[in-house]
């Protein structure tokens, strides 16, 4: 499992991958589901290419950071994205 990692200026990154059995995985917020059609939506690819920002699921992301962030949290995770 990988998390998005949102930082003080409201930029978000990709982490290191987790493994299942991972005692340090931080408290993070969950937004599953897709919103759109499918190729509106960021991949794991997108991510690392740094190529989804067009995309309109781009907008999911920040929201579920803002969310998180007001939550008290610095992790997120997002289907789409979060998972290869």
């Amino acid at each position: 499992m990988r998390l998005l990692l949102r930082n003080e200026i409201g930029k978000f990154s990709l982490t290191d991958e987790f493994t299942g059995d991972d005692v340090n995985l931080p408290p993070y917020a969950i937004l599953p589901h897709t919103w759109g059609p499918e190729n509106e939506e960021v991949t794991f690819e997108d991510l690392v290419n740094g190529t989804g920002k067009k995309k309109n699921g781009y907008q999911k992301i920040l929201f579920c950071g803002e969310q998180a962030s007001k939550d008290g949290l610095k992790y997120f995770w997002i289907d789409t994205c979060c998972t290869i």
